[in-house]
């Protein structure tokens, strides 16, 4: 690192002029305690002829920083986690929409006797032998269909393998599928840990929440973390209670995740016992909001 605190140096001494990525080093590492007049200095020591070389280098050392940052912050872990979740997403999406489509062609074209549907069809018709020109291509659009699914399934492998790397305890909270999910709607694990517990529990009703701002709609109680059991799995009237719990403690599990990076069991423990709570209002037949539910808000 350039200790710029410690000498009148800066962030270019020792630099080649014509090393572009040493330079970019130097910008991305360097620092000092207070400005200098930098370009004097540039030129003085013989790393620039002039002012103006010496901000032609700067920029291009600059640029080239923040490039490398870029691409830094793209090949990190959750970003990765993010484009499998996503390219999952689309996977399916297309397999289904090719699977529609075939039903509509193939159904009526094909002498294909099957009460399946869907990409089961698709399954079907992509082992079908052409006779024609006509049925090639739609036995080729369901060969397609198929692949995609195929395709589907090896990236939530994927996704359920590394989602327990990135962020451990927020897979085994969530589930590797959810986790990923919601680091995907936050945009990062950073994004995610900053969030508050609040916006963790809608994320994934942005829709609903925007027409409720306009008053179109009732706030939502919930976003994606309805697919979890703690929330699905909980009688409707303590689902509210239920999701504020689950997105308090996502949003520790997340913190912990990202600042720590280790699993602890006893934030996993809370949420089973706060749920168990939760749950057992249904005994007493009573149902309704807590205090606890505020803790876990401001948690």
């Amino acid at each position: 690192m350039n200790d710029l605190s410690s000498s009148s140096a800066g962030w270019f001494a020792g630099v080649d002029p014509g090393d572009p990525e040493a330079a970019a080093a130097a910008v991305s590492e360097g620092e000092a305690d207070e400005p200098r007049d930098w370009p004097a200095l540039a030129v003085e020591s013989g790393f620039a002829a002039d002012e103006d070389e010496y901000y032609d280098r700067l920029h291009e050392a600059t640029v080239r920083a923040a490039r490398e940052a870029a691409q830094a912050a793209e090949r990190a872990d959750d970003q990765q986690l993010i484009h499998s979740l996503r390219a999952m997403d689309d996977a399916e999406r297309t397999a289904n929409e090719l699977a529609e489509r075939l039903e509509e062609w193939a159904g009526a074209l094909l002498a294909v006797e099957t009460d399946a549907s869907g990409l089961d069809f698709a399954a079907v018709v992509a082992d079908y032998e052409p006779t024609d020109a006509t049925e090639e291509r739609a036995v080729s659009l369901a060969q397609r269909a198929v692949d995609l699914r195929e395709e589907r399934d090896d990236l939530r492998a994927f996704v359920e393998r590394r989602a327990p790397e990135v962020a451990p305890n927020l897979a085994e909270m969530a589930g590797p599928v959810l986790a990923a999910r919601l680091i995907s709607l936050a945009g990062g694990l950073e994004s995610l840990a900053k969030k508050p517990s609040g916006t963790v529990q809608v994320l994934g009703a942005e829709d609903a929440l925007f027409a409720h701002l306009r008053g179109h709609a009732p706030s939502p109680k919930h976003g994606v973390i309805f697919t979890h059991e703690f929330v699905r799995g909980t009688r409707p009237e303590d689902r509210g209670s239920a999701a504020r719990a689950l997105a308090g403690k996502l949003s520790i599990a997340a913190r912990i995740d990202h600042y720590a990076g280790e699993r602890r069991e006893s934030v996993h423990e809370d949420l089973r016992d706060r749920m168990a709570t939760i749950r057992a209002r249904a005994d007493g037949d009573t149902a309704g909001e807590d205090d606890d539910d505020t803790e876990e808000n401001d948690e």
